[in-house]
């Protein structure tokens, strides 16, 4: 129900009931979770909690997700610690935890995902891309 059809029988039901709006209830992108927005896993807040402890210089920094040329084999990813958050960016905040991407990076992103893998040669963040991105 929008609201002005709210407003419009609030007269009529005055006597019996007492009405609030509320848009949040009313809104549906309140009812479904972004599908462009970059989402975080679990081991990815893991780890930028455990930065965030770990040293000083890391505390209230966010994850700042790039995206460059990479000469031949097209784009790349690009992670780094940031305390400083630009006009253009795009937050994206889960437990406290935030992810910055800047607003041309974020054409080459949305929809992604950001992990945090273990590896035994490597331990890094990772990409992974919406599945119907590139189609």
């Amino acid at each position: 129900m929008s609201r002005y059809a709210l407003q419009r029988m609030a007269p009529l039901l005055h006597d019996r009931m007492q009405l609030r709006w509320n848009p949040r209830t009313l809104s549906s992108a309140a009812e479904q979770p972004s599908t462009d927005a970059v989402h975080m896993t679990e081991n990815c807040i893991r780890r930028l909690k455990e930065l965030h402890t770990t040293g000083s210089s890391n505390e209230g920094k966010m994850l700042r997700l790039g995206v460059e040329t990479g000469g031949c084999s097209g784009f790349q990813y690009v992670f780094c610690l940031d305390d400083k958050k630009n006009e253009d960016d795009r937050v994206f905040e889960k437990d406290g935890v935030k992810l910055v991407v800047d607003n041309v990076s974020y054409d080459f992103v949305k929809g992604a995902t950001v992990d945090y893998v273990e590896e035994l040669i490597r331990s890094a963040f990772l990409i992974t891309p919406k599945a119907n991105q590139w189609m």
